[in-house]
């Protein structure tokens, strides 16, 4: 509510008298002492011309969360308090954004010194220093809800124009279109053991596609390549709106784009989410009528966030082999660790042992939040017998007041024993969890010479303030 009111450049007294409402009550409103009741959330949503979502808590609970961490990390045994982060979320969101922001550089600088320390190669200090520009990215989407608008409706009447629905040969209307509005011509491309998946070539309008890949990745290709120019200029807005720190991340943010605008041309936003609702987000069932990978259907249920028709909240996240959480988002109160590997007890990273199977997990946060779990195992081939195929874990859940409308859900008893998971090790508040990897960084703890559990020390209580 202040943010809104001191972009127009309004004292509290003018807001109130265009409100009709007394300037304390307004203060007390800006300051969470007083509900914004209904009367007051429509004229709100008048006065500034804005979506009731405006006012939604969803980037609360990110940045809380995220602040959380950071904070923890940076104050050793003497962190703030959840209740003290959340006040400073609520008063001063653009302090506790900068403070993220000035964590993360220090990190990168301490890697640095260390890698020098080290004396490393050059090309390793460099490769060091790069990740800055995907955290800057990654924190872009994370706190757009990983929902773009203006590129969602467009590639969605890009769909539309194109003929691109659910039950035609999605991979050939791509390729027509891209003849018809560009000139392009689609060709063969031999595997080149580079793991080159599209290679344009702008002058030539050739556009050529690996087709040792499935029909998926080279239809998400054709389709990157259709809305990359079609809704450039889109693009470029958002991009100039986001004002990035680097050409890099800049850079790295319009292949995201790109890449979001293929997902929501491949599979349109009205007709995904009512089809999702008919088969209660049966995600294979969803592949078969998009001609989609079992990922991009994840990635797209995750995105189902327009304020005016919202899908299901789901979380989804990706995870390499090593617990390298690659793709992460949640549109739940779950929010993934920033630094560190997650949770080990979560079904995410078992998924790896059991390929193609899909498995499912009841999981319960410190919080008392429930949430019903689905992953599996996928393998990306690399189309060549001497060259190693990727493997990946897809982890997809949404919070159990939702699970009846998901099919993943039957034959699990919602109120039975759920699985005791957290978000990572280091900020989990867990007294006696039995597969912890070190102690959390905001408690003290105890180590007896004299007796030995399966965690060899105990944790002190924790201080509330």
């Amino acid at each position: 509510m202040r943010r809104l009111r001191e972009g127009k450049a309004w004292t509290l007294e003018v807001c109130a008298q265009r409100l009709a409402l007394s300037p304390s009550y307004l203060s007390q409103i800006e300051t969470n002492q007083r509900p914004v009741t209904a009367r007051v959330l429509v004229s709100l949503m008048k006065l500034f011309e804005v979506d009731a979502s405006a006012f939604d808590v969803d980037d609360d609970d990110r940045l809380v969360a995220d602040l959380r961490e950071v904070a923890a990390e940076q104050a050793g045994a003497n962190p703030p308090s959840l209740a003290e982060i959340k006040q400073v979320v609520a008063l001063a969101p653009a302090l506790a954004h900068e403070f993220i922001r000035l964590h993360r550089a220090y990190r990168r600088l301490d890697e640095r010194l260390k890698v020098t320390d080290e004396t490393l190669a050059l090309d390793e200090m460099v490769a060091a220093s790069a990740a800055l520009p995907y955290e800057e990215v990654r924190d872009y989407f994370h706190y757009k809800n990983n929902y773009i608008h203006s590129l969602d409706v467009a590639a969605e009447q890009l769909a539309q124009d194109c003929g691109v629905t659910g039950g035609v040969p999605v991979e050939s209307r791509l390729e027509a279109s891209l003849s018809t509005r560009f000139g392009i011509q689609v060709a063969a491309a031999e595997h080149d053991g580079a793991g080159t998946l599209r290679r344009f070539n702008p002058t030539a309008k050739i556009l050529a596609i690996d087709q040792t890949q499935p029909a998926s990745t080279r239809s998400f290709q054709l389709a990157y390549q259709l809305a990359a120019l079609e809704l450039r200029d889109l693009i470029e807005a958002e991009l100039a709106s986001a004002a990035f720190r680097t050409q890099a991340a800049a850079d790295i943010c319009r292949i995201g784009l790109g890449n979001y605008a293929a997902g929501a041309l491949l599979m349109p936003y009205a007709t995904f989410r009512q089809a999702a609702a008919e088969v209660r987000h049966d995600v294979e069932r969803l592949q078969t009528r998009f001609q989609t990978s079992f990922e991009q259907v994840c990635h797209r249920l995750s995105t189902l966030q327009r304020p005016t028709a919202r899908g299901l909240p789901f979380y989804f996240v990706r995870v390499d082999m090593a617990g390298n959480i690659t793709k992460r988002h949640s549109a739940t109160r779950l929010q993934f660790a920033r630094f560190g590997g997650g949770c080990p007890i979560w079904n995410v990273h078992e998924a790896f042992g059991q390929p193609g199977r899909t498995m499912v997990q009841l999981a319960e946060m410190p919080d008392g939040v429930r949430y019903l779990c689905m992953a599996r195992g996928i393998v990306k081939r690399a189309g060549a017998y001497l060259e190693p195929d990727r493997r990946y874990a897809v982890g997809l859940g949404c919070e159990v007041q939702h699970a009846s409308a998901v099919v993943y859900s039957s034959g699990v008893d919602l109120k039975g024993p759920a699985a005791a998971i957290g978000i990572s090790c280091r900020i989990c508040e867990r007294d006696n969890c039995r597969q912890r990897a070190f102690p959390p960084i905001d408690r003290a703890f105890h180590v007896s010479p004299d007796e030995r559990a399966i965690v060899p020390y105990e944790l002190a209580r924790r201080q509330f303030v």
